[in-house]
């Protein structure tokens, strides 16, 4: 890897809808501007009304999800400049996942998802993708998540990069995620149990 580049983490909000834009626009992510992020947020078969593009359709439920709140994900800022993002919520927000062969759900615990991860060709291998991690983890626990759970690709050599939206195991493992499952060789499910925020640790102390 590269030199780490410093960034900060933000949630999308509607004044930094122009900032996903820019990262959805840039070299390395044809791919993420046919899906905005929002295949797995859908079930079925996804149908655009007649004369509209389907990549046009999702890009505008986005924008919905967007300005109606919670965020659907963050962006990792270098200095001002948007250099990547990551969407992540509560499980059921994506209802894909319930279908999936890979990504079904493992048990009945509430989990919040971390689905994908999109970065321009220009800063990847310097660390955003670790850093939108961190910050998707301190998001999740600071909005009551208890579990986080992840869905990535498993692999020693390089794959191309339409094929790691997800991210890389490694990555997950450096950071504490565990396997719970694994449907197929190199999908497995990963989890990072959060602990609960101090004011409920001191709660729970006090009623021992």
């Amino acid at each position: 890897m590269m030199e780490p580049l410093p960034v900060t983490i933000r949630p999308l909000t509607p004044a930094r809808w122009v900032d996903l834009e820019a990262i959805f626009e840039a070299r390395g992510c044809s791919v993420a501007r046919g899906c905005w992020c929002m295949f797995y947020r859908e079930t079925g078969r996804s149908v655009a009304p007649a004369g509209m593009r389907l990549a046009d359709l999702r890009k505008q439920r986005l924008r919905a999800l967007c300005d109606a709140g919670p965020p659907p994900g963050l962006i990792a800022y270098s200095k001002r400049r948007p250099v990547g993002w990551v969407t992540l919520g509560p499980r059921p927000d994506f209802l894909r996942l319930a279908r999936s062969p890979v990504m079904k759900p493992v048990d009945d615990a509430p989990v919040w998802s971390i689905v994908c991860f999109v970065v321009p060709t220009e800063f990847r291998k310097h660390g955003v993708a670790a850093a939108l991690l961190r910050g998707a983890v301190d998001y999740a626990a600071r909005h009551g998540a208890r579990l986080v759970e992840a869905y990535p690709v498993d692999t020693v050599a390089h794959e191309h990069d339409d094929e790691m939206w997800h991210g890389a195991k490694s990555m997950f493992d450096k950071a504490g995620f565990v396997e719970v499952a694994r449907r197929k060789p190199r999908r497995p499910v990963l989890r990072l149990a959060l602990a609960p925020p101090p004011r409920a640790r001191h709660k729970r102390k006090a009623q021992r």
